[in-house]
């Protein structure tokens, strides 16, 4: 996939999935592009290893599904670093 594509899969995914993720993230368009890119890679191997058992490095592509793939890859994504940064408060 070309790097506008990328661009556009990034954008596109990041905002999807912070909009449908409770609470605020920061980041801004280019937190948002780098969150649907690294969703899309997350859900393009978890949907790599589901339907052929072997774990790849690949990424969804620019297409209604691959957009889907990509959008729940950024959730988790959010999730995961909500878990990494959240302040431990007692």
């Amino acid at each position: 996939m070309n790097i506008i594509a990328w661009i556009v899969l990034g954008l596109l995914a990041g905002a999807i999935a912070k909009a449908i993720y409770p609470g605020r993230q920061g980041g801004g368009i280019l937190g948002t592009m780098l969150l649907g890119i690294i969703g899309a890679f997350v859900g393009g191997s978890l949907v790599t290893f589901l339907e052929t058992g072997a774990l790849q490095l690949t990424a969804a592509g620019l297409s209604v599904p691959g957009v889907f793939v990509a959008v729940l890859g950024a959730i988790l994504a959010i999730f995961f670093w909500n878990l990494l940064t959240r302040s431990r408060t007692v």
